[in-house]
């Protein structure tokens, strides 16, 4: 069996497509929708996601602000910052770059960024609202992977899902999302002493720890999804996931590629939160 690909590319463009259409509407009514993006220092791999992100958000017709700072700006300065576009009416959504410079507590940022336009999901409210099942911004990432699902007609109810990785951004979220769908989900990560008993078990599979090869095809059920979050490189420096992608896509059912899959969805995911925020305050503005 050869695994179908999940071409993120396609699902982006159609996804984008409809964005566009939303935010020319919104600001045919005089509100365009707005997101800030913030950078401290001059980490090289941040500055590409913040130049992809800008350029994404002005190819769908969205005001995108782009506040870059020296790494030695202080704690205080970046809170102040984040504060004062709490309080700018055009801006509906707020990101923070992440890592920031080792003086200043990320967690602390994120949590002063106003819980309406944590278009990122990491505020704990967000978080919070994810975990009940209210209504508030989801990770970029997982919502992606939850769109894939969608793209592809997976049907996830009753499913056994099996997550590799339990971080905030991806893994944890990623579980609540599956749980919300009526999947079976099973957390596994660093502690878990044999990976492959679970995932050999999976309907699906989401890689999501930043390490190669973490899954191979001998620990993959035939015609099982495999979403691979991971970004990592080869010895010779190409792009490359978490998933041994030539044996693996021999036994899975559906695959994505590294690039081309889940990369582009999270930054289109980015692009629908903000859009969500912007109608909201619309909405609120009446």
């Amino acid at each position: 069996m050869t695994a179908q690909l999940i071409d993120g590319n396609a699902l982006s463009k159609k996804l984008r497509g409809e964005v566009a259409a939303r935010a020319a509407a919104l600001t045919a009514k005089g509100l365009k929708p707005g997101l800030a993006v913030v950078l401290v220092g001059d980490n090289p791999a941040s500055q590409v996601y913040v130049r992809n992100k800008v350029k994404a958000c002005e190819e769908a017709g969205l005001h995108s602000v782009l506040e870059k700072y020296d790494a030695s700006l202080t704690e205080a300065e970046l809170l102040a910052r984040v504060e004062a576009l709490n309080q700018d009416p055009s801006i509906h959504g707020i990101l923070v770059q992440l890592p920031l410079p080792a003086h200043i507590d990320a967690h602390k940022v994120i949590e002063a960024i106003a819980p309406e336009k944590d278009v990122d999901g990491f505020h704990v409210a967000s978080a919070g609202a994810l975990m009940v099942g209210q209504e508030g911004f989801k990770p970029c990432t997982p919502y992606g992977c939850m769109k894939m699902l969608e793209f592809i007609g997976y049907d996830t109810r009753g499913k056994h899902a099996v997550v590799i990785g339990r971080s905030n951004i991806v893994g944890k979220p990623m579980a609540m999302l599956l749980l919300q769908a009526n999947a079976t989900v099973t957390v596994c990560h660093s502690a878990t002493p044999d990976l492959a008993h679970f995932t050999r078990q999976a309907d699906i599979v989401v890689a999501a720890v930043g390490k190669r090869n973490v899954l191979t095809a001998d620990m993959v059920k035939p015609g099982a999804v495999v979403l691979d979050v991971g970004m990592n490189r080869t010895e010779d420096g190409k792009l490359c996931g978490d998933v041994d992608f030539a044996g693996v896509s021999q036994v899975a059912g559906w695959i994505t590629p590294v690039p081309g899959g889940v990369g582009p969805m999270t930054i289109t995911m980015l692009l629908v939160n903000t859009m969500e925020s912007a109608e909201r305050a619309a909405a609120a503005r009446g």
